[in-house]
């Protein structure tokens, strides 16, 4: 009995190993060039003396105002809280860096004409909407939007937006920033077509970020997490049930797609469920479709999610 048991769990290892490993491609030899430049802490060092030097480094952080305005933000208290905060986690950028080259190399591969944008570290007071902006040639990262889920300066923040500001979870934003400017918006309204747009989005993030876990990518906490693998069958039902797969009903994007504390069905243990279902399950649809399909990445993004959704072979984890 105990050499079956040995054995099935070197069985279940090596299939955990190969499903880990599916995406997993050789990327050392991709040569990507790009430079990081720390504004944040180019900026917050600048004095009097050398703000002149400073703005035409950064000619595009700095939009018409007097250079009181500029030496006045430098010398405020709490401007230098934030700044001597944010150093505590990102002194050290060196880790990052390799993150961010790691996902260009790996986007290149996929596409031979991706320019990998400079990088400028900068910080926004904490402005959650825009923590990364990307813009073909240049990416900018709000540092101070990743010091940590617990961190006091995200006190007034909801509980499922706090959970993703931590620095793990910054190569996430920087990818989505990038694939969202790559990926055309859908026209189409049906549920299941927003569905499957996003989870090619997601199925991008598994090309493009290997290594890192299927938690991180969704941004949802151990527990949300646990229960959107769980719950996966059930929830499919309900959408089949309840109609909700050709409808066009704006609502339901709220309700199941967009960024949220839970998914609203309407039940009493709604809370237990993540923000975003309807993304896990467009996701899923789209891998078993790549599973089932021998389909490039470029003919994927062209297909029709209707196209996908038909041939996918989808069936929900029991």
């Amino acid at each position: 009995m105990r050499k079956i048991i040995f054995f099935i769990l070197i069985f279940i290892s090596i299939i955990s190993c190969k499903e880990n490993n599916v995406n997993r491609i050789d990327v050392s030899n991709i040569d990507v060039n790009f430079k990081i430049k720390r504004f944040d802490i180019d900026f917050y060092s600048t004095t009097p003396n050398t703000l002149n030097k400073t703005k035409k480094e950064y000619p595009l952080l700095f939009p018409p105002e007097h250079d009181s305005v500029w030496i006045n933000k430098i010398n405020n208290k709490d401007e230098q809280e934030l700044f001597n905060e944010t150093q505590k986690v990102f002194g050290d950028f060196s880790e990052e860096t390799k993150q961010i080259e790691n996902l260009c190399k790996h986007i290149k591969y996929y596409d031979k004409s991706f320019q990998s944008p400079n990088v400028i570290t900068m910080l926004t007071n904490i402005d959650y909407d825009n923590r990364v902006v990307y813009a073909d040639s240049i990416l900018l990262i709000s540092l101070d939007a990743y010091l940590g889920a617990k961190h006091p300066f995200y006190n007034d923040y909801p509980e499922y937006i706090r959970q993703n500001n931590h620095k793990n979870h910054l190569i996430v934003d920087v990818a989505n920033a990038i694939i969202n400017k790559k990926v055309m918006p859908t026209a189409k309204r049906n549920f299941i077509d927003k569905m499957i747009f996003e989870g090619k989005k997601m199925y991008l993030l598994d090309l493009f970020l290997p290594g890192i876990s299927d938690r991180e990518k969704i941004g949802y906490s151990p527990e949300k997490y646990d229960w959107a693998k769980t719950n996966e069958e059930e929830v499919w039902k309900y959408f089949i049930e309840k109609d909700v797969l050709y409808s066009t009903d704006t609502k339901l994007n709220r309700r199941f797609l967009d960024l949220a504390p839970f998914s609203k069905f309407y039940s009493e243990d709604d809370s237990l469920s993540p923000g975003r279902i309807g993304v896990w399950i467009g996701w899923q649809i789209v891998r078993s479709y790549m599973r089932n399909n021998d389909v490039s990445l470029p003919e994927l993004l062209q297909k029709s999610e209707d196209e996908i959704f038909k041939n996918s072979k989808y069936k929900p984890k029991r």
